[in-house]
Parts: C-alpha cells; sequence; structure tokens
C-alpha cells in the first residue's frame, strides 16, 4: 500500500523535459538555459573559511545554527529591509531553503477548517515544492494562474469568500519563478490586509530578491510590519544560491513571528536535516558580504541588456524586472524546446513543465524558460541563437 495522495503526481519537470530531448540528435555546440543553477563564480575566500573550520565536520552541527550564523543573518535581514529580528525568535538556518518551503505546511497548516479540508493558494506557474508541500497535509492545493494581465502575479484577490475562508496559506514567489515579476508595495499591502481579513498565512518566497535591475524588491515581512499585522502572518524564505551562486551550498533562512518560528523549529528537531557545521561558517560570512552580491548584480545587469536588445522587436518577450528566468510566449513551448535543441543544440524548459494542467491546458503551454544563469558571452549566444530561431520559425 502506498500514501494515495501522491499516487497522481505528475512527472517532475526535468525528468520529463530529459525524456522530450533524449534521442534526439542536435545541430552545433550546446547551450543549457534550463535549471536555474548560477555559474558566477562564488566569493574565492570561503575556500579559506572552509579550511579554517573543516575539524568542524567531526561534530554534529547546531539544529538551529551556530550563533554566528544566526547574528549574520539578522544583521543581513536589517541591512536590506530595515527590519529588527531576534535570532532566537525570528530566524531558523535551512539545509537549502526548499526545505523550509516544503516543511512549513506541515508546521503551520491546520489538518481541517471549518470542518473541511483546507486550500492551499498557489501561483501558476510555480515552484513545485509548494504543490507537495500542501498535499503532503492534506490540504487542497488551489492553483491560481498568472499572466500578463495581472502583472503575472497570482490574483488572490478575485477568490471568493468560501474559498479564503477555508484557506490555511497562500504562497508567492517575488522576484517570481519563472517570470521575473515583483511584487509591488501595493500588491504586497493589499495580499497582508487579505490574509489578515480571512485569517490565513502568507509564504513568501524571496529566494531571488538580491538579483535586481536598480530597485530592490520589497520584503514581505518588511512591509507586514509597518501595516501593523500580525507578525505571525508572514513566513519568509531566503537563500545563498541565488545570491551569492553558491546552489551546492544548500544554505538558507526562514523569517517569521516567535510562535511560527517555535513550531518549526520543533518539527525541525525531529525531521530537519541541520547544515554542517563548516558550511555555517561559511553561510556566515557569505551573509556579511555584499560585495560579492553587488558585482554579481552588476553581470545580470550586463545580461537583462543583452535580452533587452536581442529581442526588442520581439511581441513574446517580457523584459524581467528582477531574477534571472526569460519568460518567453513562442506559441508553443513544448514544441519549440524541441526544434531549439535539434536546430541550435540550445536547452530551455517548456514552460507546460511549471505549471498545473487543467483540461489538458495550463498557463505555461505557449512559453519557454530560459535561464540567463551561464557567464555573460555564453548567455548572448544562447539568447541570439534563440532569437534568429524564432525569427525564421
Amino acid at each position: 500500500m502506498y500514501p494515495e495522495r501522491f499516487s497522481h503526481l505528475p512527472e517532475y519537470a526535468f525528468p520529463r523535459f530529459r525524456a522530450l530531448l533524449d534521442g534526439h540528435d542536435f545541430a552545433g555546440p550546446q547551450f543549457n538555459m534550463t535549471i536555474g543553477e548560477p555559474q558566477h563564480r562564488y566569493p574565492a575566500w570561503i575556500k579559506d573559511v572552509l579550511l579554517e573550520q573543516i575539524d568542524g565536520f567531526n561534530r554534529y552541527p547546531a539544529n538551529d545554527g551556530i550563533e554566528k550564523l544566526q547574528v549574520s543573518i539578522v544583521k543581513w535581514f536589517y541591512r536590506r529591509f530595515g527590519l529588527e529580528l531576534t535570532s532566537d525568535k525570528n530566524i531558523v538556518p535551512l539545509n537549502g531553503t526548499r526545505e523550509g518551503l516544503y516543511n512549513v505546511s506541515m508546521a503551520l497548516c491546520p489538518e481541517s477548517l471549518n470542518g473541511k479540508t483546507p486550500f492551499v493558494l498557489i501561483p501558476n506557474p510555480f515552484y513545485q515544492v509548494y504543490m507537495i508541500s500542501a498535499l503532503s497535509v492534506n490540504s487542497e492545493p488551489l492553483f491560481i494562474p498568472t499572466d500578463e494581465n495581472g502583472g503575472h502575479l497570482p490574483d488572490y484577490f478575485s477568490l471568493t469568500a468560501d474559498i479564503l475562508n477555508n484557506t490555511s496559506a497562500a504562497y508567492i514567489c517575488s522576484p517570481s519563478n519563472p517570470q521575473g515579476a515583483v511584487a509591488t508595495v501595493e500588491y504586497i499591502t493589499a495580499l497582508i490586509e487579505l490574509a489578515e481579513k480571512y485569517d490565513f498565512m502568507i509564504f513568501a518566497d524571496e529566494c531571488y530578491s538580491e538579483i535586481y535591475r536598480d530597485i530592490p524588491p520589497p520584503g514581505f515581512m518588511e512591509i507586514s510590519d509597518k501595516v501593523g499585522a500580525d507578525p505571525n502572518r508572514v513566513v519568509t524564505f531566503h537563500s545563498l544560491s541565488k545570491r551569492s551562486n553558491l546552489p551546492g551550498l544548500r544554505s538558507g533562512f526562514a523569517a517569521s513571528g516567535e510562535q511560527n518560528i517555535k513550531r518549526m523549529k520543533q518539527l525541525r528537531a525531529y525531521s530537519g536535516s541541520p547544515i554542517p557545521e563548516p558550511l555555517q561558517h561559511i553561510s556566515a560570512s557569505v551573509w556579511d558580504d555584499e560585495e560579492h552580491v553587488i558585482e554579481n548584480r552588476k553581470i545580470y545587469k550586463k545580461k537583462y541588456d543583452f535580452a533587452d536588445k536581442i529581442f526588442a522587436d520581439f511581441d513574446g518577450y517580457l523584459s524581467p524586472a528582477a531574477g534571472f528566468f526569460l519568460w518567453l510566449d513562442v506559441g508553443s513551448g513544448e514544441k519549440t524546446a524541441l526544434q531549439l535543441w535539434q536546430s541550435c543544440g540550445v536547452r530551455v524548459l517548456p514552460g507546460r513543465y511549471l505549471s498545473k494542467d487543467f483540461d489538458g491546458q495550463s498557463p505555461g503551454d505557449r512559453y519557454i524558460r530560459v535561464a540567463m544563469v551561464a557567464e555573460p558571452e555564453e548567455t548572448n549566444n544562447g539568447l541570439i541563437k534563440i532569437r534568429e530561431f524564432l525569427r525564421e520559425k
């Protein structure tokens, strides 16, 4: 016997993508623009930190994070958002933010609301861990399509009172994956007010918050504090994978009100996998340093400029406000992804694989997601290949 709640899961995006391309020949050099794995150089000095702290592999790591890491996270949060947190009450370090985005439902979402199965609201397209998190606590994921009419952010505001009264949580990603849209102060304020009115939590995935053009995206906890909302209304998630080009470090954190963090830590004490101690020291040092982040943004700005120029005459181009993905309307994402591979050696992800299908259709059907994570020259060459193909298509 196996759990029914997982029996109808679709194939995960990347195995599904490999099945699409496997067995097909490709032309020219390969450009892999599928996965959001930053290829920029990480800070070289982390090697020295690792060597200094390497004996820590001989000890079980602190589950809630060493003091140095806690303090570094709190200081960074204040520098970035102007909000003072308490290290033992408002944050929990995570072994990769994915861990927290999954476990948050188990720690905080009730088994039922008003005698019914609760809804968990999810933007569509979405990061797949949101869905599996909701299913794991027997909640019903309710997928809300995002499109250009809503600025590629979910319109939770049009949902009926019956749905909202039976909602335990809403996921939101800003800057968004895959579209690169940024939730404005007005949007965040309205969503917090909606959550206050109907008493649901907001799980804010802000892992792309440090990759932007000019203006830093506003933070959900920052706005929540300013409007005087319940301090446990928002749980926010941040990561070193994107900010610091360290996806293999598996290091991030969640921040929220004292009661939420207490429950998340309690669950994590039983089921969590703490960050190894030497890697906690690296994480602390990286959160302390902004110089490499500023340099990183300069590289992404150069790639934004490449994309804006290359796709200036393409109607399906959405210039991203932040993040490192392009979300291109190409008519048929799956067909185009296969053709790009066969004709140009470029690998991009069909938008359908990041979206929930309904009646055989999804809001990602027309799109491809292009990850601009390689060094500028390689990214530029890959983008040119895509544009030339679309021009001839």
